[in-house]
């Protein structure tokens, strides 16, 4: 065990140490291997002690399980149980997901976020009104995956007040579940979010991306409505700069379509920002790459841009529609 914790051994050495450890199926390995994980920054020891911990499975986690029951050791036997994937660590896992130690109980819920299993489904939505935003934020995204139980337990409902929470992180994985949702109402308290004027633009910008890959014709509606805001925000210009480039990723026919036609009338609209160079450009480029027909007037407008960055851009796009 000495070999593999000896950072001034060889790699290939401790790679070798790790792979004999991974396979006495005893207890006392366990913590070597955690620790290893946890401090490596070699990806061939990293992914050969996770693999190691995989395949001791469950001869550790009674010993492990046992751990718990002191507080001093606590901690690293969650992170050990949390390194062996299977069904079994289920059970001791959710006895720690109250503990007083935050980082446990985090650790606790990014790992039974792996397991889909109904019966996990209302820890996560306890652990959403956790006071550790690190805890907040793992049940957010273990619930992001559960869409299929989204009806059972208006997990849009559960999800949608995390998108105002007071750490970024947590708000930005609240935006990411509620795409996942598929759902209308999901997509209308986003929309709420990106349109407010006190929403960071951060949150923004992930918002704005997690409505373009929801394959949703209203979610696009609510992108084209950002161009045209009430209130001109100081970030207006880097806002419709993404709303451009992610229209310009659409992949569905009807959803490429749609898009053109908001970037050709957002172009043409008589704006401000739209005259902007970097934003001409943009708008050449995902015009290009959604090789719509009716697209071909707005490029060879743009072909003959007073800017000749714009026109290279236009003329890219052009040659990308024949």
């Amino acid at each position: 065990m000495l070999i593999v914790e000896d950072e001034e051994r060889d790699v290939e050495v401790r790679w070798f140490a790790v792979r004999i450890l991974g396979g006495l199926n005893e207890p006392q390995v366990i913590l070597p291997l955690v620790n290893l994980v946890q401090s490596t920054e070699e990806e061939d020891l990293l992914i050969v002690a996770t693999t190691a911990l995989s395949n001791i499975g469950n001869g550790a986690i009674v010993g492990l399980s046992q751990l718990l029951e002191h507080q001093k050791s606590k901690l690293l036997a969650v992170k050990s149980l949390s390194q062996i994937r299977r069904s079994s660590i289920i059970e001791p896992l959710i006895s720690v997901v109250n503990d007083i130690n935050p980082e446990i109980r985090a650790i606790a819920i990014e790992a039974l976020g792996s397991f889909h299993e109904e019966r996990l489904i209302p820890i996560f939505i306890q652990a959403l009104a956790d006071p550790s935003a690190a805890v907040r934020k793992e049940a957010v995204i273990a619930l992001g995956t559960r869409g299929e139980s989204k009806g059972k337990f208006d997990l849009v409902k559960q999800l949608q007040p995390l998108l105002y929470d007071l750490n970024l992180e947590v708000c930005q994985q609240s935006a990411i579940a509620l795409g996942r949702m598929k759902d209308g109402r999901a997509g209308e308290a986003l929309f709420q979010v990106l349109s407010a004027t006190t929403t960071p633009i951060l949150l923004k910008k992930e918002i704005i991306r997690v409505l373009s890959w929801s394959g949703s014709q209203q979610a696009l509606v609510y992108l084209e409505k950002i161009l045209y805001p009430d209130n001109i925000a100081p970030y207006q210009q880097e806002l419709c700069q993404e709303i451009v480039t992610v229209l310009g990723n659409q992949k569905l026919p009807q959803l490429k379509f749609q898009s053109a036609q908001i970037l050709i009338n957002f172009l043409n609209s008589g704006q401000e920002i739209p005259s902007i160079s970097k934003i001409k450009q943009a708008i050449a480029t995902s015009l290009g790459e959604l090789r719509e027909l009716s697209a071909l007037p707005s490029l060879e407008k743009l072909a003959c841009d007073p800017e000749q960055v714009v026109r290279l851009h236009a003329i890219a796009g052009l040659k990308k529609l024949h």
